[in-house]
């Protein structure tokens, strides 16, 4: 039985990319995240993932970097068991449950209420996140977060839709809500966002995209005084290369010894405060 969804503005929409990316990957034979929820959720609405033309390559990337940055918070969540854990700009990305949090941690999902009603619609709910219907860009959802407990901030995808000013307003509220903490989000070069905006995989979304890019791993440090980088996890030195397919994996090979080429393709920033 097919389930409809709500029709998403573009931006809102920017969601199956990075979802059909990840299902594309679990239908592998070798995957990279293996998210099986997202598969069920593509198959459930039978979306048309070919006219969005991923190719397997940007869906291994896509699954890459979301296994970088459960990683991220589920290390986090280990030395802190009383986390707050946020997922902005969740899309219909279960993350919550594939890295299982404790019943001691509170994890809000939070993206825009029309999303928020399609994942109580189409994901599981029988794990412990919250759902936060807002505008990442306001403020008054963190109102509703405890602000006395270490947190751990995941963003997949979001910075490319929000300009710099947002993402620096976004993120020093974040800081100034929690006593300390820890951010991850994929990064994006300027190369990068020069790309996106003529790769036939990116067709999407360009037209909403904003953010403009930066090359220095350090750069988002001048968002606020707090905000130190903790990684620059640059993907194609991660041991998950290893899992790509032959050509996909040669050719990350022959780009990882370079810091600048890497930082051209797919990178995860994690910083601390």
């Amino acid at each position: 039985m097919t389930t409809t969804v709500p029709n998403f503005n573009p931006v809102q929409a920017s969601l199956w990319l990075t979802l059909c990316g990840r299902a594309l990957d679990n239908r592998l034979s070798r995957p990279i995240l293996g998210d099986n929820i997202a598969d069920e959720v593509v198959r459930m609405v039978e979306f048309d993932y070919e006219k969005l033309h991923i190719p397997t390559s940007s869906a291994i990337y896509i699954a890459h970097r979301a296994k970088k940055l459960d990683e991220i918070a589920q290390r986090f969540i280990a030395r802190h068991p009383n986390a707050v854990g946020l997922d902005l700009g969740a899309g219909l990305d279960s993350r919550a449950h594939r890295i299982a949090p404790p019943p001691t941690v509170d994890w809000y999902d939070i993206d825009f209420p029309e999303v928020v009603g399609a994942r109580r619609q189409l994901l599981p709910q029988d794990a412990n996140p919250h759902d936060i219907g807002a505008d990442v860009t306001e403020s008054a959802w963190l109102d509703a977060l405890p602000a006395d407990r270490p947190v751990v901030m995941v963003a997949d995808g979001l910075i490319a839709f929000l300009s710099e000013e947002e993402m620096r307003i976004m993120v020093s509220r974040i800081i100034d809500h929690f006593p300390s903490g820890e951010i991850a989000f994929n990064g994006y070069s300027k190369f990068a966002v020069w790309a996106q905006k003529r790769f036939a995989g990116a067709e999407s979304i360009k037209a909403v995209t904003k953010f403009p890019g930066f090359d220095d791993p350090r750069y988002p440090e001048r968002w606020h005084p707090k905000l130190k980088l903790v990684r620059e996890i640059l993907c194609t030195r991660e041991p998950e290369v290893a899992e790509f397919p032959l050509g996909l994996r040669l050719m990350n090979h022959l780009t990882a010894p370079s810091t600048a080429v890497s930082r051209r393709g797919n990178v995860v920033l994690h910083y601390s405060f």
